[in-house]
């Protein structure tokens, strides 16, 4: 069996929580419920962590899938350095970013969600995973071949008895099957 990489199971959760925050914190303030002040933070914080996580990290084997438009992302997490690359601060920044939203009835769970996110990013630490971009592959592009010669041999063609035969009757004009056919 190979090793679990608990990041990708901890980006997969953060992102899905951050939106639960974000859409938690839109009820709370389209609904003017009671302390809708933490459910403005829920908005600020689930639209920061949807930032944060939507890009996938590499796998350690060097492979793996990114999400449409997600270079963009990865250069603005890239150029945050170790903060956004260390395991360790992503696990109590996700936990820090919770503990506001679990205040208000509308946003609990996606405090929940993002303290689940925060235990699995902290033992992706613990096993001593990281973040590394996806970054695109640059493609040497080798120029189309030209045909310089035309082909030396004719195209293969049909054997001499398979070949259409030009007869002026329909029925001498088909072809004679090979095999015998019985019922």
């Amino acid at each position: 069996m190979g090793k679990i990489e608990w990041a990708m199971w901890a980006n997969e959760q953060a992102l899905a929580a951050g939106f639960i925050l974000l859409t938690g914190g839109i009820v709370g303030v389209a609904g003017l419920f009671r302390g809708w002040q933490f459910a403005a933070y829920a908005i600020a914080a689930g639209v920061f962590v949807c930032l944060l996580e939507y890009p996938r990290s590499r796998k350690a084997k060097g492979t793996g899938v990114e999400r449409k438009g997600q270079y963009c992302f990865t250069v603005c997490v890239k150029a945050f350095g170790p903060l956004t690359r260390n395991y360790y601060i992503r696990a109590f920044l996700h936990a820090a970013l919770c503990v506001p939203a679990g205040f208000m009835l509308a946003t609990v769970l996606g405090c929940v969600c993002l303290a689940i996110a925060s235990l699995i990013y902290l033992s992706a630490a613990i096993h001593g995973e990281h973040w590394e971009p996806i970054l695109p592959k640059k493609q040497v592009r080798r120029p189309a071949p030209s045909i310089k010669n035309p082909p030396q041999n004719p195209p293969p063609r049909p054997p001499p008895e398979m070949r259409r035969k030009n007869v002026d009757y329909i029925d001498d004009a088909s072809y004679d099957n090979p095999m015998t056919v019985t019922e």
